[in-house]
């Protein structure tokens, strides 16, 4: 990351804190994608981790896949945490319990977690990258697989947002819109930590809205605003934010106005042997983009 670009991660906390109720239509539509892409695994985990877990909508898959798996849910947020036994009925938690198979849930960072070493078959992580420093968290992630083990994420990509980015842009000097890291800079990264077999994928999707208002207010109520060191600290001017919403204008189209989310799948391995390949710059795939940005 640049300078100015580190995330506050007591305002990421803060943001999702706040969020954990409301509902988050792009996690939510990314983690059923996601879910798909498992189709194409042959594992049979017996102990895996949502890594950011949030609401507990991708845990919950888990289980409904790998009905003999436990999975764990751990989020910076604790809010999140209670959302997500919340949306368990009370009768299924006290079978639970009672079975002694209550849900595990950690209240945690992601990229320095209180697990031990080698732990889990599979580690999942549906768009919560995007709010860490990613080598720490993959390295975490390769610390608590398994020999043998995959880690499967998804993340943002540097075009997510870009309309807004531009818009802001034309109207002031700050840092207004997260920047997201490549998916060619992660996929070396997970090299760098000695995965093996990574395998990227990238997609690009495009969501409208009546006007600039509404797309701030969901980005606010997903939790993903603004929370960069390097940001604003101030409310922005009036006029500031009349620049940005006239420059946004631009890109309206039959009455909608676009944003893009770049999004970037992935899944590597923690090898059985601790041996890295002398090839390794050369064992990672990258699928074709599709749909490239207008």
């Amino acid at each position: 990351m640049k300078a100015g670009d580190e995330l506050d991660r007591n305002e990421v906390r803060r943001a999702f804190e706040r969020s954990a109720a409301r509902a988050d239509f792009l996690s939510d539509e990314i983690g059923r994608r996601m879910d798909e892409r498992l189709d194409l695994l042959r594992i049979e985990p017996r102990m895996a981790v949502d890594l950011g877990s949030g609401r507990g909508a991708g845990a919950g898959s888990l289980r409904q896949r790998y009905p003999g798996c436990t999975v764990v849910e751990l989020d910076l947020a604790h809010a999140m945490l209670r959302a997500s036994r919340r949306a368990v009925p009370w009768w299924r938690r006290g079978s639970q319990r009672f079975a002694g198979r209550a849900t595990p849930r950690v209240c945690g960072d992601m990229t320095r977690s209180s697990f031990a070493e080698r732990v889990f078959d599979l580690v999942w992580s549906n768009l919560a990258l995007p709010w860490v420093e990613p080598r720490l968290a993959l390295a975490e992630m390769y610390r608590i697989l398994r020999p043998g083990g995959v880690c499967m994420f998804s993340t943002l990509g540097p075009d997510t947002l870009k309309e807004l980015r531009a818009a802001y842009a034309s109207a002031d000097a700050f840092v207004h819109v997260n920047r997201f890291v490549d998916l060619h800079d992660i996929g070396d990264l997970l090299l760098g930590e000695h995965f093996a077999d990574p395998v990227m994928d990238m997609e690009y999707l495009t969501l409208t809205y009546p006007d600039v208002t509404s797309l701030l207010r969901e980005i606010k109520a997903a939790g993903a605003h603004n929370a960069n060191a390097g940001r604003n600290r101030a409310l922005s001017g009036r006029a500031a934010f009349a620049r940005m919403t006239a420059a946004y204008e631009g890109y309206r189209k039959e009455g909608r106005l676009p944003a893009t989310f770049e999004i970037v799948y992935g899944h590597a391995w923690r090898p059985h042997t601790e041996r890295a390949s002398a090839a390794a710059h050369a064992l990672i795939q990258f699928h074709p983009r599709r749909g490239p940005p207008a």
